[in-house]
This record gives structure tokens, C-alpha cells and sequence, in this order.
């Protein structure tokens, strides 16, 4: 295993390896119950996009550790899972079951695409600049969507987003956030990990000796719930997708969809990571770049196969990466904790969001660590970097986030001339870009 992983050349070790694969699989195990709760809505049983959500979570996580060796979980894709619901399905009126069709074939292509290292010269298409703004602006968000999660931001008709009420719940995560932070600073192994444990400690009182919990928790008043131990798995959903429906010409934008979103939220999560970590190549480029997209493809596959919108890399595996996690054996880890809860899946009502939302928030200063690296003098390259930068946490979307990136560099730099910086392969992303957003 040391000889496998290169421990060694990788300055890690399996404890370390271990932990973090811990910390990654708490920072993401709410795609467990929030995915199949997002599906639901579709008519889709709850329990049947449960099990399809763990088995897509462990399997592909497992393979990418084994395969490509890159410390990335992977799982239904957040964003994804909205757009197969609210847009296809209940806003198009497409049966589910077409729908995961449609997933099935968007990871055939990506299949496709992958192993004819289509999408590795994507890769190398994308300036340098571009992907430093990427990794920086995927810790913007990364954070805002601890405070959401937290409510300790929240929205605010009259300025779209405001700071949360003072309460026992948001006290509560800020001494969560700062106990983290000390342990943080201070390098102490498995601080997230612990972190974690002490904020859900100090939330146990909430709702039983002081304060509300109703108004964030569906109506529950205490924060750290017990809803059981043991279910049964459910394969309702296992092969029922529509392989012939999907394939219509008026299905085609649906697999176009899949296929951009679930493409660039996974390259922006490879080029992020891979830049935060210096998880890169001899070249500067991504480490086993082609093997870590192989394997989201076939991610992307299995997920319609199993009954579930399209599984994707996760951005939360920059928690992992954070504790030392630099080998696929902390995406192995991470993978095996998903398949206990096939059949223990209330106990994660134990750990409510605070606890996970200061790890995710100071993983955020870790992702921003590459804005250093951006040119800012040279304003050809800081205003594309910068708007990537921006609005990747400013429209809750990774994807709109380097569109608009992609497009402003290549329409600056073709407004100065300078032709060489604005590759064949960019404009051509430019173009299925500028389609993904009339669609």
C-alpha cells in the first residue's frame, strides 16, 4: 500500500491518509439524505434515491482512489440533482425515468470524451490565470456555503443576502468556528475531525434547554435529532431508467445540459483541489488528470444506472486534502463510510449542519491560497480571473463562474490581439458555452 499510494514522494502517511478520508466523507455525507430529499420531488421514492445515492457515492469514490489515485470523493452532484428535478423533470414534464436516461447517456459521452483525452486538451485550454481564479473563487463559495449552511448568512428580500439572527444556534457554530480555527492554526491532526465532534457536542442543548431549532430544521425543535438506527436499503429505482425515450431529438438540449454542467463542475473541482494542494504533474497540469476524469464519466454513468441525477466530484474534498490527504486512499476511506449507512442512514441526523459548516468555511482560506498567483498588474489577466473569481460564489455556480470567465479572456485578449493567448479548443468551448447558457 505505501509503495502503491507513494507515500513517501506524496510526504503522507496511512494515518494521516485515513483521517483524512474521515474528514471528507463528514464534510459530504449530507448528500445522503439532502440529494434523495431533492429527488423526492420528482415521485421518485425517497428510500430507492437513498441507496442509489450512497452506491454512486462509495463506488466512485473507491474507484477513484484505486484508479487514478487522487484524494476526490465523488457523489450526486448538488446543482445537478435541482436541475434533474426542477427543470427536466417537473419543468419540462419529462417521466423520471427518461430523465435518468438522459444522465446515462451524458456519461457515455463523457466517457467518450474522456478516454480519447478530449477533455484533458480541455484542460490544457484553460489559461493559467483562469485556473488560479477558479481554485479562489471555489473557496468563496466553498465558505459561503458554510455560512448558508450555518444560517448564519441568510437571504434578505431587500439585499438579497444579510447576517443571520444573533441566537443560540448561531453562537453555537462561531465557537464551533473558532475552536476549529485554533486547532487549525495550532496543526493539530484530525483538527476538522474534532471540530466537527465539538460544535455537534455543543449542540445538543438546543431545543432541549435552550432555544428553538424549528424555524431551520423542518420544524424541529431540537438540532442534534434521533430518528433511529437501522433501515432497510431500497433498490426500487436500480435499472429503471428509459434508454429509448432519452435518445429523442427533443431530449438532446436535456443531455447537452447534463454533459456541460456536470463537465466543468468537475474539471473546476480537479483544477481547484490540484492548484490549492500542488497535487500537479512535472508539467503544472492536474495530477492523473485523464484516469480522475475517466472515472467521474463513469460516475456520471452508473448514476442513471442506479436511479439518481449525475454523480460528479465534490468540492468538500478539499477538507480531506486540508488534514494531508495527498493519495487515493483518503478517497478510499472516504468511500467505504458511505456503504455502512445503506442500512444506517438515520444516524446522520446526529450531526446537524453547523457542525460541518466551520470546515467547509476554513477550507475556504485554504482553496484561496493560488489568488497569488494571479497577475494582477497585467489587467488582461486579472479582469477574466477576477470575474471567474467572483461569480462562482456570486451565482451559486461553479459552471456560470468559468463561463463567463472563458468568454471575457477570450474577448479581451482577441480585442488586444494577442491571437496566441486564445487557443482553437478555448473558442470552441466559448461557443458550447454561449449554447449551455441559451438553452
Amino acid at each position: 500500500m505505501k509503495e502503491y499510494f507513494n507515500f513517501t514522494e506524496n510526504k503522507t502517511d496511512f494515518k494521516t491518509e485515513v483521517v483524512a478520508g474521515i474528514t471528507t466523507f463528514l464534510a459530504t455525507m449530507y448528500i445522503i439524505v439532502v440529494n434523495p430529499a431533492i429527488i423526492a420531488n420528482t415521485g421518485m421514492p425517497f428510500g430507492g434515491v437513498l441507496t442509489a445515492t450512497i452506491l454512486v457515492s462509495a463506488f466512485s469514490s473507491i474507484m477513484m482512489g484505486i484508479y487514478a489515485k487522487n484524494p476526490i470523493v465523488l457523489a450526486p452532484g448538488m446543482g445537478l440533482n435541482t436541475f434533474f428535478t426542477y427543470s427536466v423533470v417537473l419543468g419540462m414534464g419529462v417521466k423520471w425515468e427518461v430523465a435518468l436516461g438522459a444522465v446515462f447517456w451524458s456519461g457515455i459521452i463523457f466517457l467518450l470524451l474522456s478516454i480519447f483525452n478530449i477533455r484533458t486538451k480541455i484542460v490544457h485550454a484553460i489559461p493559467k490565470q483562469i485556473r488560479f481564479a477558479i481554485s479562489a473563487g471555489i473557496g468563496l463559495f466553498i465558505t459561503f456555503i458554510g455560512f448558508v449552511n450555518a444560517k448564519f448568512i441568510v437571504d434578505n428580500p431587500a439585499t438579497l443576502v444579510s447576517i443571520g439572527s444573533l441566537d443560540s444556534i448561531s453562537i453555537t457554530f462561531l465557537i464551533g468556528l473558532f475552536i476549529t480555527s485554533i486547532l487549525i492554526i495550532k496543526r493539530l491532526k484530525g483538527a476538522i475531525i474534532l471540530g466537527i465532534a465539538i460544535t455537534t457536542i455543543l449542540s445538543i442543548p438546543i431545543g432541549r434547554l435552550y432555544g428553538n431549532a424549528a424555524e431551520i430544521n423542518y420544524g424541529v425543535a431540537t438540532l442534534v435529532t434521533w430518528k433511529g438506527l437501522f433501515s432497510y436499503p431500497d433498490f426500487s429505482v436500480f435499472l429503471s431508467m428509459n434508454l429509448i425515450d432519452s435518445l429523442t431529438l427533443a431530449m438532446f438540449p436535456v443531455v447537452f445540459a447534463f454533459l456541460f454542467t456536470d463537465m466543468f463542475d468537475s474539471l473546476s473541482t480537479f483544477i481547484g483541489v490540484a492548484e490549492a494542494a500542488d497535487l500537479v504533474d512535472n508539467e503544472g497540469e492536474p495530477r492523473n488528470i485523464k484516469e480522475s476524469l475517466i472515472v467521474d464519466a463513469v460516475s456520471t454513468t452508473i448514476s442513471g444506472i442506479f436511479g439518481t441525477s449525475s454523480g460528479t466530484s465534490y468540492i468538500e474534498s478539499a477538507t480531506g486534502v486540508e488534514e494531508g490527504g495527498r493519495t487515493g486512499l483518503t478517497a478510499i476511506v472516504a468511500g467505504l463510510l458511505f456503504l455502512p449507512f445503506m442500512f444506517f442512514s438515520p444516524l446522520l441526523s446526529i450531526v446537524p449542519a453547523i457542525a460541518t459548516a466551520p470546515a467547509l468555511i476554513l477550507v475556504g482560506v485554504f482553496m484561496m491560497k493560488p489568488v497569488l498567483k494571479i497577475n494582477w498588474t497585467q489587467f488582461d489577466d486579472a479582469i477574466p480571473a477576477f470575474f471567474g473569481m467572483i461569480l462562482i460564489p456570486l451565482t451559486y455556480s461553479i459552471t456560470q463562474g468559468i463561463i463567463w470567465s472563458f468568454i471575457s479572456w477570450t474577448v479581451i485578449k482577441l480585442a488586444l490581439g494577442k491571437y496566441k493567448e486564445v487557443s482553437v479548443t478555448l473558442v470552441i468551448i466559448d461557443i458550447l458555452a454561449i449554447a449551455a447558457l441559451l438553452i
